[in-house]
């Protein structure tokens, strides 16, 4: 009878164990490996024209600014992203259509204006008529670093006198964000 009762505890314990209540499965915590964000094709910048009807000097004048990305001026960024630079064609004209100035601009236009890093990384970012002042229309340009054209940039100016001459000068009224600080804070 002992070797019966022995045999019924044996298999009431393995019942019993059988049925303990089995602990929720602990999720495993698996970390991503970071893998670099690989190089895109060249990010260019969108084919852009704009016209701006204005009085000066008592008549009325278009002008027309059209800025086109140009496939063959690409500069790169510190990861290897490379970017398409900019052709931009700045033309004023008279009521009639007749042409009173044209003139077409890219970053080298403006070399003596920008220093490192704008001249190597850099993009012509934009142009855009800003008034009609006496005898000149007054211009801002935009050298920028293509990765943050909003934040890091060179404001220029440009005029336009009433014989067609062009001048060119530094906007230090405009602050810009300084690259090496920048460089710094990332």
């Amino acid at each position: 009878m002992n070797y019966k009762l022995s045999i019924v505890l044996a298999a009431g314990l393995l019942t019993l164990s059988g049925c303990k209540e089995k602990k929720p499965a602990e999720t495993d915590i698996i970390t991503t490996r970071y893998v670099p964000q690989r190089t895109r094709g060249p990010i260019a910048m969108p084919v852009d024209s704009q016209t701006v009807n204005t009085t000066w000097m008592g008549k009325p004048y278009s002008i027309i600014v059209r800025s086109t990305p140009i496939d063959s001026l690409t500069v790169s960024d510190d990861n290897g992203q490379k970017y398409v630079d900019n052709r931009i064609r700045l033309a004023v004209k008279r009521q009639d259509g007749s042409v009173f100035t044209e003139k077409v601009f890219f970053k080298s236009s403006f070399r003596s204006y920008i220093q490192e890093p704008f001249v190597s990384r850099g993009i012509l970012a934009g142009i855009r008529f800003e008034e009609a002042d006496g005898q000149k229309l007054n211009f801002s340009v935009v050298v920028a670093m293509p990765e943050a054209v909003d934040d890091l940039f060179v404001p220029l100016e440009l005029t336009i006198d009433n014989q067609g001459g062009m001048s060119i000068r530094k906007n230090d009224d405009m602050g810009m964000l300084d690259y090496d600080s920048y460089e710094e804070e990332e």
